[in-house]
């Protein structure tokens, strides 16, 4: 094996990310550390943890780390004459050279990211839109630059840190690379968006997600059934709702409400003060949030805690990445919908 230009195979990864980036064998780079917002009284992600900005400069030395680890691979697998493809073979022969990259979090991750063809990255923590415009536009520009091979980036990002980003610096941002953005959108009740100290309106929810549609990204809307329990279940689905309509993104991912050790609301929940909602009742409430949508989005249930059961026993809804698309599917699904709400009653 040539000698690497780098010495030192240090390089950051964060532990979150979409299932939607997991499933696809997503690159995880880290731009920032944590939350900046770290108030959601539902979320335990980021609860013990301080934000931090990385500097551009060590985010870029973690892509050259990365892609050296990489030109090591492709060395090793020419040599074994298997063309440039990365197998099990040529990781373990690296690792025999590499041996104190055993046990770093991310090597496997970016084992299998180069594996599979190096198409897609997600940019970590929480919100890396929070970083300075001209910094992400040369990370995203380096990144680029270094792993040709890449077709899609994608990061999470605030509502209210898009509101408060000038459309102009949006458009640079995507234009230099970064195509979709996850956004927490929770629900679209301003009451329950306060009591669950989202930092964030309906109305701020409104504009950052049409901002980020026209500013060209992808988006996909995250919101949470089940999050205001019996009592402001309904005030959800319909609000939801029309804040949904409003935004009309490309995607929208249901994420059922589960209280998290380490947050205020799995305290109430250990104390029985919490309202939880039947899975009946869960599925009448989705239905009564997709009933109203007049939208042209793809509705997901990709996530574990869509778990409802079908009357032959299989899971109710596709958690496939992509979903069910409006206004084409939209009868099917409430079909399926009604499916469960019929098994479980």
């Amino acid at each position: 094996m040539q000698e690497s230009l780098i010495k030192n195979y240090e390089f950051e990864t964060g532990i979150y990310r979409p299932p939607s980036e997991g499933g696809s064998a997503s690159l995880l780079l880290r731009l920032t550390r944590n939350c900046p917002w770290n108030h959601c009284t539902f979320c335990a992600m980021y609860k013990s943890e301080k934000f931090e900005l990385r500097k551009p400069e060590d985010i870029i030395q973690d892509i050259n780390v990365m892609h050296d680890i990489y030109l090591q691979l492709k060395e090793i697998s020419l040599k074994q004459g298997q063309a440039g493809i990365f197998s099990n073979e040529t990781f373990t022969l690296f690792l025999k050279k590499a041996p104190e990259l055993y046990f770093h979090p991310g090597i496997s991750m970016l084992f299998n990211w180069l594996a599979v063809g190096g198409k897609t990255v997600f940019l970590q923590d929480a919100d890396s839109l929070i970083m300075k415009t001209d910094h992400m536009v040369q990370v995203l520009n380096h990144l680029k630059k270094t792993f040709p091979t890449i077709q899609r980036i994608t990061s999470y990002g605030r509502s209210r840190t898009i509101v408060r980003k000038p459309e102009p610096d949006l458009e640079k941002i995507h234009n230099a690379g970064l195509d979709r953005l996850h956004i927490g959108l929770e629900t679209g009740n301003a009451a329950l968006l306060k009591k669950i100290k989202k930092g964030a309106t309906p109305e701020d929810h409104v504009k950052g997600g049409q901002k980020a549609m026209k500013a060209g990204f992808q988006v996909s809307e995250y919101w949470m059934p089940g999050l205001g329990g019996k009592t402001l279940s309904k005030d959800h689905a319909l609000n939801t709702a029309v804040i949904l309509n409003q935004i009309n993104p490309h995607y929208i991912r249901s994420r059922p409400f589960t209280p998290r050790p380490g947050t205020s609301l799995y305290e109430k929940a250990s104390r029985n003060e919490l309202e939880r909602m039947t899975p009946k009742e869960q599925l009448l409430e989705i239905k009564q949030t997709l009933e109203p949508l007049d939208i042209t989005s793809r509705v997901c249930f990709d996530h574990a805690g869509n778990y409802w059961a079908a009357p032959d026993g299989r899971l109710l809804l596709s958690q496939s990445y992509e979903g069910y698309k409006f206004p084409e599917e939209k009868q099917n699904l409430l079909g399926l919908l009604e499916e469960g709400i019929a098994h479980y009653s």
